[in-house]
C-alpha cells in the first residue's frame, strides 16, 4: 500500500492475487478494530483508494473469495 505524499486523501493499494479468486474484499477505517468500510474488488489485484481525510492514519485488510467461500482476511497494514 502506497499513500501517496502530494495528496493524502489517495493511496494505491496491491496485493498478492489468491488462485482461484475472482473478487477480493478490501477493509478499511480510522481504527484498526473498526474496519466497516468495504469495497469489493472484482477480477484485479490493484485497487487506487482517493476518499481519506488527509488528517488521518487508515488500516486495511483484504480477503479473497472463489466458488469455495472466504480467505483468512490478511494482516492489518496502516497507511498513515
Amino acid at each position: 500500500m502506497l499513500r501517496t505524499e502530494k495528496d493524502k486523501r489517495r493511496a494505491y493499494i496491491k496485493w498478492k492475487p489468491k488462485d482461484d479468486a475472482y473478487v477480493y474484499n478490501i477493509y478499511y477505517g480510522t481504527n484498526p478494530q473498526k474496519l466497516y468500510t468495504c469495497i469489493m474488488v472484482h477480477d484485479n489485484n490493484e485497487y487506487w483508494l482517493q476518499t481519506m481525510d488527509k488528517q488521518k492514519p487508515y488500516y486495511f485488510t483484504i480477503e479473497a473469495i472463489n466458488e469455495n467461500g472466504l480467505s483468512q482476511k490478511l494482516s492489518i497494514k496502516k497507511a498513515a
